[in-house]
């Protein structure tokens, strides 16, 4: 039994769950925030369901097997865990803020005495430490955001996704500390057989991340526009080209294309002649 640390709440916790499922880890009902233990549907996985913030301790302790936490939360928590796979969600900044009428453009311009409230001591000392200064760090365990309006600190240092709540408070951002996602990692010293289980989760994981990314393209084209797919049509290895039956000046192309590309490929096989052009969504990708 593979025991999964999991968020019970936040923004990481709907797509880790949805993660989980679309690598085959279902449960017999569906997580919720009060659920702390569940089995999956398999029978090979036992989900802790708890706060994001004490994941990489359960992992560093050795009460859970591996977890999807943020990266932020990990470097924070200072814990010698194994290096982290970024899964390519929850991304964040992990930022320095300061009322939006303070005059300072940096950290380089604050003023000798700061008072920074944050969740973040660990890293906020860092950042300053390698600044070569020292802060007072204001302890607050939530609103951080508050501090500055209510006289207790002259900055912040908080995560920043949309940067709606800092404009809401009258606050911009002058540094960034960390660029954080979502990650799955495993804890230290696991047995053999265990990291094994984990090893082929974290394999699970890259391959639907990669797919995310890309999408399946199915084309005819003609005879003519041969020459120029493999610069057009990198795909993973290259385009497959195959015959088509009844038609020798056409062929049917595959090829893997990143979702960013896609458009533009579309409209060039459309002025080169092709036909018939379908996209496709990946559901798993293993190179």
């Amino acid at each position: 039994m593979i025991r999964v640390a999991l968020p019970n709440k936040g923004r990481l916790r709907e797509p880790a769950v949805e993660l989980l499922a679309r690598v085959g880890i279902t449960f017999a009902s569906p997580p919720t925030e009060r659920g702390l233990v569940l089995e999956s549907v398999c029978g090979r996985y036992r989900l802790l369901s708890v706060n994001a913030r004490d994941i990489p301790g359960l992992l560093a302790a050795g009460a859970a097997d591996c977890g999807i936490t943020g990266t932020d939360l990990v470097a924070e928590s200072g814990a010698e865990l194994p290096a982290p796979l970024r899964l390519g969600f929850g991304r964040a900044r992990l930022v320095l803020a300061v009322p939006e009428e303070a005059p300072y453009e940096g950290p380089e311009g604050l003023p000798e005495r700061l008072r920074v409230a944050t969740v973040f001591p660990r890293l906020t000392e860092a950042f300053f430490r390698a600044a070569g200064r020292s802060v007072e760090l204001v302890s607050i365990s939530g609103a951080v955001e508050a501090a500055p309006a209510l006289g207790v600190a002259d900055a912040i240092v908080d995560l920043l996704e949309t940067g709606a709540t800092l404009k809401s408070n009258r606050l911009r951002p002058i540094a960034t500390l960390h660029e954080s996602e979502a990650a799955f990692l495993g804890g230290p010293g696991l047995p053999e057989e265990v990291q094994g289980a984990i090893d082929d989760l974290s394999l699970a994981f890259q391959s639907v991340a990669r797919a995310q990314r890309c999408r399946y393209l199915m084309a005819n084209v003609p005879r003519a526009l041969l020459a120029e797919l493999p610069a057009l049509l990198p795909g993973v290895e290259g385009p497959t080209i195959l015959p088509i039956l009844g038609k020798e000046e056409w062929f049917a192309v595959h090829a893997v294309v990143e979702a960013e590309a896609v458009n533009g490929v579309v409209a060039m096989l459309k002025r080169g002649g092709a036909t018939g052009i379908l996209i496709a969504s990946l559901e798993r990708m293993v190179l």
